[in-house]
């Protein structure tokens, strides 16, 4: 397994800056706040962001029909948000966040699982880029609708059926990005109704240590990580974490590595914790 150079994934605030005009590169605002921040990711939005950058609503664009948070909407919902957007075929996406890539990864996952070729994240995201001095506007942007061409990657997602195979039969590893002690069961979930404790089977990394100032640590450092939490390289990964949002963090992490076989849970723990029929694990740490 070979890993992967970081800028295959990443561009600097510099290439950024550089490029922030060039034809067929768009900005993506992808800040997430889970509901314990207490924070409006949009009005930050509107208050300051980088210049032409608009912004992906997590939440909105998703898949309504079902009572679980920021599910991956149906191709065509996505297609169309996209194209309202401005977001089309043939261009270069870059996305960032103010949230310690808990956004900005998971719009880049979204992105590259319908389709996009040319995904990348910027590096540090709007906090390096307001320390750096570089330019800031407010308000809302429009871009000219542009068409985007749905390919979609259903091996990329993983359902509950598909996990609790994993978990029963050992087909996948199953990793875990919530913090240790909701993973043990010691502390509640933040959402209610859920049970606590985690799947049967599963590793757990909480996803802060592998980021470090809005980047993925460096993939030495980040294999280690890993290999602590009991990943074998050699064995596909199914990641989980709360809502689906932090498990694409450690997907992203396990990409920088070199690591291609690796699906998300989309419905993660807020269906898994939700769903009396499906097995679950608790106090073992």
């Amino acid at each position: 397994m070979t890993a992967i150079p970081q800028e295959s994934f990443f561009v600097s605030t510099a290439w950024l800056a550089e490029h922030l005009n060039a034809p067929g590169v768009a900005v993506i605002d992808a800040t997430f706040f889970l509901p314990a921040d207490k924070r409006d990711a949009k009005a930050e939005y509107l208050e300051v962001h980088i210049p032409g950058a608009v912004f992906f609503d997590i939440d909105a664009i998703a898949d309504h029909t079902v009572d679980l948070p920021h599910m991956l909407p149906k191709p065509a919902d996505f297609a169309r948000a996209m194209e309202e957007l401005g977001l089309g075929d043939n261009m270069r996406f870059v996305v960032y966040d103010s949230s310690n890539l808990q956004g900005g990864a998971r719009v880049w996952w979204s992105l590259r699982t319908f389709g996009a070729a040319d995904v990348k994240i910027l590096a540090g995201g709007l906090p390096r880029w307001k320390v750096e001095g570089r330019p800031l506007e407010q308000g809302p942007v429009r871009r000219q609708p542009r068409p985007f061409s749905v390919h979609f990657d259903k091996a990329a997602v993983a359902d509950a059926a598909q996990v609790q195979r994993a978990s029963e039969t050992g087909a996948a590893q199953i990793l875990d990005a919530r913090a240790a002690a909701r993973f043990s069961g010691k502390a509640a979930e933040p959402r209610p109704g859920l049970r606590s404790g985690h799947i049967p089977g599963s590793l757990n990394l909480p996803w802060g240590e592998v980021v470090v100032a809005g980047e993925i640590k460096p993939q030495d450092e980040t294999k280690m990580l890993l290999e602590k939490a009991g990943v074998d390289f050699t064995r596909p990964v199914i990641t989980t974490c709360g809502s689906g949002v932090t498990a694409a963090i450690l997907l992203l992490a396990l990409a920088t590595t070199g690591k291609r076989d690796v699906t998300l849970y989309d419905g993660s723990w807020a269906e898994w914790g939700a769903r009396r029929d499906l097995p679950l694990a608790a106090n073992e740490s």
